[in-house]
């Protein structure tokens, strides 16, 4: 199954109200990221055991770990989780940067090193969303 298949049978599998959020964060997204690579992890591992939420992710990077070993992956993810919606905004080194620059202004969200986590569209900030994302993809620009 395609990438584009994949994504928009998970956002129409989700509850209405999660669906909603989901296209419009989707279509929020690609316009930040016109033509970016998509992903689809489904969160299962190669034995099918569940080790995460599925979650849809925009754009590529290269990640290196403290072993040298490196892998591409993607800039920006969201994924639906059982209180609303997560977005990962990877790649940002400073794990201080988000919620100290974001974390007050974006409303009832919470926000970590990577992730900011929020039950509906409707209780954050979306341009404060968008500018902590244009951050972070600018942190991972090559």
């Amino acid at each position: 199954m395609n990438v584009r298949k994949q994504i928009r049978d998970h956002i129409a599998a989700q509850p209405e109200s999660k669906r909603r959020d989901m296209q419009a964060l989707h279509d929020i997204i690609l316009g930040v990221m016109p033509g970016c690579k998509l992903w689809f992890l489904d969160g299962l591992d190669e034995s099918g055991r569940t080790l995460s939420n599925p979650n849809i992710g925009y754009g590529v990077q290269t990640m290196t770990y403290a072993d040298g070993s490196a892998r591409q992956f993607y800039q920006v993810g969201i994924s639906a989780n059982t209180t609303g919606i997560s977005m990962y905004i990877m790649g940002i080194k400073d794990k201080k940067y988000l919620p100290e620059n974001y974390g007050d202004r974006i409303g009832q969200a919470s926000v970590s090193g990577y992730c900011i986590k929020f039950r509906t569209l409707a209780n954050i900030d979306v341009k404060v969303l968008v500018d902590a994302m244009r951050y972070g993809i600018g942190q991972t620009r090559p």
